[in-house]
């Protein structure tokens, strides 16, 4: 009886040991959980207020769209305002330079980019014969491109109307290793030439380049050769007629700009008052020779005639009168050379 009661403490001792581990174990495990749902909630809440935050910066950004999308749709109305008062203005401007009753002989149209000093040596060459012909010839300077100081000295100007060309599409030459800049020219002289034909509707337009100043007969010249123009045919056109350019599509380089309008050009064969009238004023022009040739011009009344012998000799007289310095006949073509 002993024994057997013996065993059976040692048996409660035993079981109560188990029992013990399996609680402690239970516990650690349940721990364990604790510790990992914890972490949970904490990864939930976190996720949560990060969803949030994210709500509220779509909500924000959103917002934002929203209200560029109707500063957007403000500049278009306003871009569109800006655009009818501009054609308004260009309108009224070409109205106030062309009467009803008075028909252009031709707008005159100024080649500008980037030279506002030599542009304004041209315009106001053009301006000292220009009033009394107002009518006749409307001025225009169209710019390629956005040089601040051309846009300024062309609209500083009341008696001619100011055209802005921006062209930033890409270039694609026809053939490698053409030059870009030609296409940009191209590209410039159509659209003027677009917007004076079709816009304005003229029939005849003068091109001049913002590095030219006219003669004194240049708007009677043309008026002359006006009708002469019109009846011609295109292979026995005047040599003006490289300035005086029909409507017509232009293509979009200039090789087919030279192939269509400069290359049938001529010299003039006809014997007309012109011709006799610039070779009086040769004959009867003073010839000069030596230094001091400025001086020597104020002192005579009348036209005078100097010869030169090369390039940087003409180039020398050129900056005497300061006049253009661009060479661009040789002597043998080019002498004598009246210069007052």
């Amino acid at each position: 009886m002993g024994i057997w009661s013996c065993d059976f403490r040692y048996l409660l001792i035993l079981v109560a040991i188990a029992f013990i581990y399996t609680q402690v174990k239970l516990f650690s495990t349940e721990s364990e959980y604790a510790d990992l749902v914890a972490a949970a909630v904490e990864a939930e809440n976190h996720c949560r207020n990060q969803m949030r935050l994210i709500i509220d910066q779509v909500g924000t950004h959103q917002e934002n769209i929203v209200v560029l999308e109707e500063k957007v749709k403000l500049q278009e109305q306003e871009c569109d305002r800006l655009m009818a008062v501009v054609q308004d203005l260009e309108k009224k401007g070409v109205r106030s330079l062309i009467q009803d009753e008075q028909v252009p002989v031709a707008a005159v149209v100024i080649m500008a980019c980037n030279r506002a000093d030599y542009l304004e040596r041209t315009i106001k060459s053009i301006l000292k014969y220009h009033n009394s012909v107002a009518l006749k010839f409307p001025i225009f300077v169209s710019q390629d491109g956005s040089n601040a100081d051309v846009r300024t000295m062309a609209m500083g100007y009341d008696q001619l109307t100011y055209m802005q060309h921006l062209d930033y599409e890409p270039v694609i030459t026809e053939r490698p290793g053409e030059l870009i800049a030609y296409y940009k020219i191209a590209r410039h002289y159509k659209w003027a030439l677009d917007q004076l034909f079709y816009k304005h509707s003229f029939n005849r337009v003068i091109i001049l380049e913002d590095d030219m100043e006219i003669a004194p007969d240049f708007f009677d010249y043309f008026e002359a050769g006006a009708d002469l123009l019109d009846q011609d045919k295109p292979e026995k056109h005047q040599c003006s007629k490289i300035s005086n350019l029909r409507r017509s599509d232009l293509g979009s380089s200039l090789g087919q700009f030279f192939q269509q309008y400069l290359k049938p050009i001529k010299l003039n064969d006809v014997q007309d008052k012109f011709v006799k009238h610039f070779a009086n004023l040769l004959k009867n022009a003073k010839p000069l020779f030596g230094n001091d040739l400025v001086l020597k011009t104020n002192n005579i009344n009348g036209d005078v005639r100097i010869h030169y012998t090369d390039q940087s000799h003409f180039e020398n007289i050129a900056r005497q009168f300061g006049i253009f310095e661009e060479w661009k006949f040789p002597p043998t073509v080019g002498n004598p050379k009246p210069l007052k």
